[in-house]
């Protein structure tokens, strides 16, 4: 029996059958053939390259198959991510940085049965995964160069990493709104450079998209949280609740600042919540998951408040001074946001609303409020 064939017939009885029995009829097949093995790795790869063809990133792969398989499937599809990649063509800088952050670690040894068994489990999932809105830049387009760091952005991280860190509230929340402050003004001088590089103060670069992990427990109010900092950012996103990623559209400085203020506020977050929680125990509460969904939920409603307060305020403020106003800054504004506008109704022509499940809380309510307060901006004197 040829070597493709033994493959053909594993897949044939396996991966269009849901049951154990199928299963475990195909894997004992593969497990009897050691020659098969190479056929079997190539056909993983050609699944992941089926799976960028469909819209699906290095990212987005690990995170389904971690969602709904184990721990070694998790390292199996990052082994065949890596062995893929040499073979694909280049597709920019956060693609690279998606390969640089697939998982490393080499699958367990286990006997061929198992290995098996595993494989197809993983290769089962792979072939049903659905088309995704596809992120690259259209053929022919431009491809993005990677930059170094600016040292804005630099400075916004460490800010951000100093508030996750700290135990007080004051201190978080002004070091989230100097990193918030900062966020802004660089969305300007990045704005007023695309601009003047294309000659015109109200043509707009094109807006890339990105998507960010929006992972279970109480992902409805994560995913709010990560839409009020994309508003506040000039950012549109759109929430896929069955894969747990959103969708960010906007300008690459600006997709960036959601990526590093989401994660830093996720982070404040769930330290806050933890400490109130401990708090209501000892007072005899034991209703840990209500309170839980409705202090993430106050979270995200009061920073979405506050953030947009803030980013109004930053606006008004560069449009009246500096070179920002000389550039005449709004125009640049308006141009960039309907372009983030337009690319999102493309990617996404048909959208529905949620309403949050679970808020029935008054306690954790009132501390999720108190939380954002803390760690969130105040318009503050500009830094000098």
């Amino acid at each position: 029996m040829s070597t493709p064939r033994t493959v053909d017939r594993a897949f044939e009885t396996a991966l269009y059958d849901t049951g154990d029995d199928a299963l475990d009829t195909a894997a004992s097949l593969l497990a009897a053939d050691p020659a098969a093995d190479a056929e079997l790795l190539a056909r993983g790869e050609d699944f992941v390259a089926t799976a960028w063809r469909r819209g699906w990133q290095p990212a987005d792969l690990v995170r389904i198959v971690r969602r709904e398989l184990d721990d070694v499937h998790v390292r199996m599809v990052a082994a065949l991510i890596r062995a893929q990649a040499p073979h694909d063509r280049p597709r920019g800088p956060r693609w690279a940085a998606q390969l640089d952050a697939v998982p490393d670690q080499v699958p367990p040894r286990t006997d061929r049965f198992s290995h098996a068994t595993d494989v197809l489990r993983l290769y089962r999932l792979l072939l049903r995964l659905p088309a995704l809105e596809p992120l690259d830049d259209a053929p022919g387009a431009p491809r993005r160069e990677a930059r170094p760091e600016s040292r804005a952005l630099a400075r916004i991280r460490a800010l951000l990493a100093k508030a996750e860190a700290t135990g007080y509230p004051e201190e978080a929340e002004a070091l989230s709104a100097k990193a918030q402050e900062l966020m802004a003004r660089h969305s300007v001088d990045e704005a007023l450079l695309a601009a003047r590089a294309q000659g015109s103060a109200v043509s707009p670069d094109s807006p890339g998209a990105c998507r960010i992990g929006v992972e279970p427990p109480y992902e409805q109010a994560k995913a709010v949280l990560l839409d009020a900092v994309a508003d506040a950012n000039h950012c549109g996103a759109v929430w896929n609740e069955p894969f747990g990623f959103s969708t960010v559209v906007g300008f690459e400085a600006d997709l960036e600042a959601v990526e590093l203020l989401y994660t830093s506020l996720l982070v404040q977050a769930e330290t806050a919540m933890t400490k109130a929680e401990a708090g209501q125990r000892a007072g005899g509460r034991k209703r840990t998951k209500t309170f839980r969904q409705s202090f993430l939920a106050a979270y995200a409603h009061r920073a979405a408040t506050r953030l947009r307060a803030a980013a109004e305020a930053a606006t008004a403020e560069s449009a009246t001074t500096g070179a920002a106003a000389d550039a005449n800054l709004l125009p640049v504004l308006a141009s960039r946001e309907v372009a983030v506008t337009e690319r999102l109704e493309r990617l996404f022509p048909e959208t529905t609303t949620t309403r949050l499940r679970g808020v029935s809380d008054a306690a954790g309510w009132t501390e999720g409020t108190r939380a954002a307060d803390d760690a969130h901006v105040e318009r503050r004197r500009p830094l000098r």
